[in-house]
Protein backbone atom coordinates (compact mmCIF):
# COMPACT_ATOMS: atom_id res chain seq x y z
CA UNK A 1 0.00 0.00 0.00
CA UNK A 2 1.18 3.74 -0.59
CA UNK A 3 2.08 5.86 2.13
CA UNK A 4 -0.22 8.39 3.32
CA UNK A 5 2.32 10.82 1.70
CA UNK A 6 1.53 9.50 -1.52
CA UNK A 7 -1.93 8.77 -1.35
CA UNK A 8 -2.54 12.74 -0.99
CA UNK A 9 -0.30 13.77 -4.03
CA UNK A 10 -2.71 11.47 -6.14
CA UNK A 11 -5.43 12.76 -4.45
CA UNK A 12 -4.15 16.33 -5.34
CA UNK A 13 -3.54 15.43 -8.76
CA UNK A 14 -7.10 13.29 -9.51
CA UNK A 15 -8.98 16.77 -7.99
CA UNK A 16 -6.25 18.91 -9.99
CA UNK A 17 -7.06 17.14 -13.63
CA UNK A 18 -10.79 17.64 -12.45
CA UNK A 19 -10.27 21.49 -12.03
CA UNK A 20 -10.51 21.69 -8.39
CA UNK A 21 -7.86 22.51 -5.57
CA UNK A 22 -7.76 22.49 -1.61
CA UNK A 23 -8.38 25.03 0.22
CA UNK A 24 -8.10 25.25 4.03
CA UNK A 25 -9.63 27.19 6.33
CA UNK A 26 -8.22 28.83 9.79
CA UNK A 27 -11.26 29.99 11.78
CA UNK A 28 -12.29 30.92 15.79
CA UNK A 29 -12.91 28.00 17.26
CA UNK A 30 -16.20 28.76 19.03
CA UNK A 31 -15.93 26.26 21.71
CA UNK A 32 -13.12 28.60 23.07
CA UNK A 33 -14.37 30.67 25.60
CA UNK A 34 -11.82 33.23 25.13
CA UNK A 35 -13.60 33.69 21.71
CA UNK A 36 -16.49 33.43 23.19
CA UNK A 37 -15.83 36.24 25.23
CA UNK A 38 -14.26 38.46 22.25
CA UNK A 39 -17.47 37.65 20.40
CA UNK A 40 -20.19 38.21 22.64
CA UNK A 41 -18.33 41.78 23.61
CA UNK A 42 -18.50 42.74 20.02
CA UNK A 43 -22.08 41.97 20.11
CA UNK A 44 -22.72 43.80 23.11
CA UNK A 45 -20.99 47.32 21.20
CA UNK A 46 -23.11 46.99 17.99
CA UNK A 47 -25.71 49.67 17.57
CA UNK A 48 -29.06 47.81 17.13
CA UNK A 49 -31.07 50.52 14.92
CA UNK A 50 -28.12 50.35 12.49
CA UNK A 51 -27.92 46.34 12.54
CA UNK A 52 -31.77 46.19 11.91
CA UNK A 53 -31.64 49.01 8.74
CA UNK A 54 -28.97 46.62 7.92
CA UNK A 55 -30.89 43.15 7.68
CA UNK A 56 -33.75 45.18 6.65
CA UNK A 57 -31.55 46.20 3.50
CA UNK A 58 -30.89 42.30 3.13
CA UNK A 59 -34.34 41.73 3.15
CA UNK A 60 -35.29 44.36 0.42
CA UNK A 61 -32.82 43.45 -2.07
CA UNK A 62 -33.36 39.80 -1.58
CA UNK A 63 -37.04 40.06 -2.67
CA UNK A 64 -35.96 41.55 -5.74
CA UNK A 65 -34.98 38.06 -6.65
CA UNK A 66 -38.04 36.87 -6.50
CA UNK A 67 -39.98 39.69 -9.18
Amino acid sequence: MALPSERMKAMRERRAERGLRELRLVVPDARSATVRRRVAKQVAGLNRSHELQALERIEAVSLLDER
